[in-house]
């Protein structure tokens, strides 16, 4: 796919509304840098959350349910953040969304050394809200830059997540004993933390206001949603970003259970993350060169192979093998997927349609994440791998019928 076809006149930028270059820079590494800082809320949550749910849940059946409303947290808040985009700018959102980023560790720090269930998982919903801003960071890093460089921009910004790797578990790691015998009450009162830095970080970011024209919104959503590339778009971020949540979420209790130590769990949870982020430095360049199209289908091969290599045994290997697997395909297949969600809007409707993309992405994500526990508990590891080929093939047959309509209309190479 040609630059041209990748930023066509439904993506374009017009030439007024434009940032200088020095502002460009500058929202790209303060974006990058509150990624980072962000990045390890939720890395902390999936790290911690089976854990603890298991140490308060009335039943074990509940323990991956903080993290399920985690994703709940998400998807609801997905929608009214795009609304105060469009009315109040992305400034307003980012601080809205750290001040529910600080409410979150302060309410799971209570909710350990009380020892409440339910408040742990009002918590984890806070959390949710403030991932669901941070996920309009990649959108925003996009704004007032020219078509050519919105990839390579979008994936600087999520490499910022690559810090949040390293951070997030050795958070946990150094955190989760200091307040005996509160386990990760610690790690929840830095969470909290971390974010009120994070705002700080963001009040920075120079981007354009709304314009009349964004606010009235442009044509109507369901006209847009039945773009076959926005179909495929919403669909291979869905997938992609739905079974990376499904396989993480039971990967740390999966190694519990598998009589792993919480270490070990830390670890390969740090280099999932890893391997989530670092790509992101290159993806852009190469969905510039083979097309976000090519990049999704190549994540999501990667996926599936993650599961495959999960079914070959319960090794510390094989989890961590998987786990690296997942992210490197998760970043392939969700930045590919948000490339091609670039394609499918103009300007003035960007907030509306990255909202509805990404509010598709995440209830999928919830339902996914609901499933995980249950079928860890029911079933075991292996039956949660196995299930993860199903979404798999459904967005590999939604991207490639995309992909050759488009090769048809003559806008991949």
């Amino acid at each position: 796919m040609t630059n041209q076809h990748i930023n066509g006149p439904a993506a374009g930028t017009p030439s007024s509304s434009l940032l200088p270059a020095k502002a460009q820079s500058g929202n790209i590494w303060r974006l990058s840098i509150a990624q980072a800082l962000a990045g390890a809320n939720s890395v902390v949550v999936y790290a911690t959350g089976a854990i603890v749910g298991d140490m308060l849940a009335p039943a074990p059946v509940l323990a991956t349910l903080p993290i399920s409303i985690f994703v709940v947290g998400m998807a609801a808040c997905i929608l009214p953040v795009g609304a105060i985009t469009r009315r109040h700018g992305r400034r307003a959102a980012f601080l809205s969304g750290t001040g529910a980023g600080v409410l979150a560790g302060l309410l799971a720090t209570l909710a350990v050394v009380l020892g409440w269930f339910w408040l742990f998982c009002l918590a984890t919903f806070f959390g949710g809200s403030y991932a669901a801003v941070v996920l309009s960071f990649r959108f925003a890093a996009a704004d007032g830059v020219e078509p050519a460089r919105r990839a390579r921009a979008l994936s600087l910004v999520m490499a910022g997540g690559v810090a949040a790797g390293v951070v997030g578990p050795q958070l946990v790691t150094w955190t989760m004993d200091l307040w005996p015998p509160h386990m990760f009450a610690a790690t929840f009162l830095v969470q909290a933390m971390v974010a009120l830095a994070s705002a700080f970080i963001l009040w920075g970011v120079n981007l354009p206001m709304p314009t009349a024209q964004e606010i009235a919104g442009g044509r109507p959503l369901p006209q847009i949603a039945r773009q076959p590339r926005f179909v495929a778009a919403a669909i291979s971020g869905a997938v992609s970003y739905m079974l990376m949540n499904f396989l993480m979420t039971a990967a740390p209790l999966a190694m519990h259970l598998c009589g792993h130590s919480q270490a070990s769990s830390n670890l390969g949870l740090q280099w999932h993350v890893i391997s989530m982020y670092a790509p992101s430095f290159f993806t852009g360049s190469l969905i510039a060169r083979f097309g976000a199209g090519r990049m999704a289908a190549v994540g999501l091969a990667l996926i599936g192979l993650s599961a495959a290599i999960g079914l070959g045994g319960i090794d510390v290997a094989h989890f961590w093998a998987t786990l690296v697997l997942l992210g490197l395909g998760w970043n392939f297949g969700f930045l590919g997927a948000s490339a091609l969600v670039l394609e499918c809007h103009r300007p003035e409707e960007k907030a509306r349609v990255q909202s509805l993309n990404d509010f598709i992405v995440f209830g999928l994500m919830a339902i996914g994440s609901f499933a995980s526990g249950g079928l860890l508990s029911a079933y075991g590891w292996s039956t949660v791998l196995g299930v993860s080929f199903i979404p798999l093939a459904l967005a590999a047959v939604a991207l490639a019928l995309a992909m050759r309509r488009s090769a048809a209309s003559g806008l991949e190479r």
